[in-house]
């Protein structure tokens, strides 16, 4: 067995009995906890503390049908900086195990880049009900293979803006990153990405999210886009409250990333 299955056995074994944990009696007692909690978990520039590990497990990449297993570790952290302000902080590091993206390739694991991103955003929202936050966005080379990063050192202006209506969230995040410095052998970094979202919330912490995620290569006029429904629940595993969350994906584009996946999320909640 591959490095690549490996990993995600790893990661099935280790969802499959969190999945299985929501009937506990400590979930049930906080049910209103969860709705509260799945309802910020659909901002991501709300005031809570978060930890996701979000998993992406790819097929069909390139010539030889290569496939790529990408866990996203995503830290939230907002922090009071006035009466008025927030500044959310957030870190995208990407883990990532892969076998033949590249055609007859072999397997390459490590880390990827790193987008750290910090989100000016007001604690109240607008008389309208609308939630923005904007800031820069900065490409991190942190990559520990050449072929799993850009060697580049990026930045670039992000933006964010939501509104929450009843069980429903709405909303759409935009950044886009040039490349500063780095290695003149590699190629510059001109990218858009764009990341509309549809969320709808139920009673128990159950929730549905619907999300596009589209990246745009502005030097080679490429476009790679990606659709997933995730559901979702938040839960308890003793003390800890978290959030799991399971869903198809299909990708779209010129610059198509791979043929069909799925997603597998795991959540660390830290409310105040």
């Amino acid at each position: 067995m591959n490095t690549l299955k490996k990993l995600q056995l790893l990661i099935l074994l280790v969802l499959l009995p969190v999945l299985g944990s929501s009937q506990e009696p400590a979930a049930a007692a906080a049910l209103s906890d969860a709705d509260e909690l799945a309802k910020q978990l659909q901002n991501p520039i709300a005031s809570l503390i978060s930890v996701p590990f979000q998993n992406n497990f790819d097929f069909g990449i390139g010539p030889a049908d290569g496939s790529r297993w990408t866990m996203n570790i995503q830290p939230v952290v907002p922090m009071s900086i006035s009466e008025d302000w927030n500044l959310i902080t957030r870190l995208i590091l990407p883990v990532i195990s892969q076998n033949d993206v590249f055609g007859e390739s072999g397997s390459q694991t490590g880390l990827g880049d790193a987008v750290i991103t910090g989100f000016f955003s007001p604690k109240a929202p607008t008389a309208g009900g609308l939630i923005w936050g904007a800031g820069p966005a900065f490409l991190v080379p942190t990559a520990t293979n050449d072929v799993l990063g850009t060697e580049k050192f990026g930045i670039g202006p992000s933006a964010i803006a939501l509104k929450q209506v009843g069980s429903f969230t709405a909303g759409a995040l935009v950044n886009h990153i040039w490349s500063v410095a780095g290695s003149d052998d590699r190629a510059d970094v001109n990218t858009t990405f764009f990341q509309p979202f549809l969320a709808r919330n139920f009673t128990g912490g159950y929730a549905l999210t619907a999300v596009t995620e589209i990246s745009q290569n502005w030097d080679f006029d490429s476009t790679s886009g990606m659709f997933t429904i995730v559901g979702s629940k938040v839960v308890t595993i003793g003390s800890q409250m978290v959030q799991v969350g399971f869903g198809p994906k299909i990708f779209f584009g010129n610059g198509r990333a791979a043929d069909w996946g799925f997603r597998a999320v795991f959540v660390l909640l830290f409310p105040k």
